[in-house]
């Protein structure tokens, strides 16, 4: 496997640690993370004015000469699968899917094969030019095994970083449509009444919380107001069903992206996802309210009713505002039309 050198000159006012200092200073179309860095730092890829240094937390001054020894990407432990692909759009540095539900997006010790990964790995082949260090896709973000809709995944450094940073910043634009239970309403005196939940313009509902995983199930997330990560959600209704309303289709984004997020804050307010096994609950619903078709499409859903349907990013490397949409599912789309009968 070849290497690949970078030089360039520490600059005035450098951090106190070594590896923040090449971090801001490294020249940007070498495409190093902070974290490659780190790495190749501890490996003794890294010389200061032609000494080997391997303490990241080392001071360096102002004016020294940096040279940098760069493996070029090496093969993943992660075997390519050929496993159908939705793709929306692809380059030479990333690819956006519409991914089915019912498929992981990394492998994890649950599930080690038949993730979007995997699929990505025998799509891409030689068009994967290194993340971190490795042959692989780069995700920056995901979406539920049982969450369908739209993902972006990185096929280099300089992608993956990119990304990543709009990520961070919170200026993706994201929409997903679901089916809720209820109608989250302003006129709803209950659901004024909700912790962290209150109304903007428009009858948009906005939940403001903090998440962090549940204390006894660790495969659930909870509602927290103090500690944990800041979550926030707003959704507004689309379209009612039934007579008072006994399920709505919603339009939820995402001002932050937290594991679970659309789902533990709509249970949260008392509108859980229909079909949400872990934070929807089951419902009884009237048969005043909906015909009975609507009822058994409601009860039957075998998953969460959510799917990431609209996905806008600034591209990382030609800068070019990209945005894209998909439309619902066929699960879904039934699931509707029985409700609107």
């Amino acid at each position: 496997m070849g290497s690949r050198q970078i030089t360039f000159v520490i600059a005035d006012n450098p951090p106190k640690r070594l590896d923040k200092a090449v971090s801001r200073d490294v020249p940007e179309e070498a495409a190093l993370s902070r974290t490659r860095l780190s790495k190749v730092i501890s490996e003794g890829g890294l010389q200061i004015n032609g000494t080997v240094v391997t303490d990241p937390k080392a001071k360096v001054a102002a004016g020294a000469e940096v040279l940098i020894e760069v493996e070029e990407a090496g093969e993943s432990h992660i075997g390519p699968e050929d496993i159908p692909l939705t793709v929306i759009y692809e380059d030479d540095d990333l690819i956006v899917v519409n991914k089915s539900a019912g498929m992981v997006v990394h492998p994890a010790p649950g599930s080690p094969s038949g993730t979007l990964v995997n699929a990505l790995m025998h799509h891409c082949g030689d068009n994967l030019s290194g993340v971190g260090g490795i042959k692989r896709p780069g995700i920056v973000h995901r979406i539920d095994k049982e969450t369908s809709g739209l993902l972006v995944v990185a096929k280099s450094d300089a992608a993956h970083q990119g990304l990543a940073a709009q990520f961070e910043k919170h200026t993706v634009e994201r929409y997903y449509r679901a089916l809720c239970y209820g109608a989250p309403a302003a006129t709803d005196p209950r659901v004024r009444g909700v912790k962290g939940a209150n109304f903007e313009p428009g009858n948009i509902l906005k939940i403001t919380t903090q998440l962090a995983r549940h204390k006894t199930d660790r495969q659930r997330q909870a509602v927290l107001f103090q500690g944990g990560r800041h979550a926030v959600t707003r959704a507004r209704i689309v379209e009612t069903f039934g007579e008072p309303a006994a399920v709505s289709l919603i339009e939820c984004w995402l001002e932050t992206g937290r594991t679970h997020q659309i789902r533990v804050h709509m249970s949260h307010a008392g509108h859980g996802l229909v079909g949400d096994p872990t934070y929807g609950g089951k419902r009884k619903l009237s048969a005043k309210a909906l015909p009975q078709k609507g009822i058994d499409a409601v009860q039957m859903f075998q998953r969460q009713a959510l799917h990431a349907a609209v996905l806008g990013f600034e591209h990382p490397i030609t800068g070019e505002m990209l945005r894209f949409e998909a439309p619902l599912p066929q699960d879904m789309k039934e699931l509707l039309s029985a409700l609107q009968q």
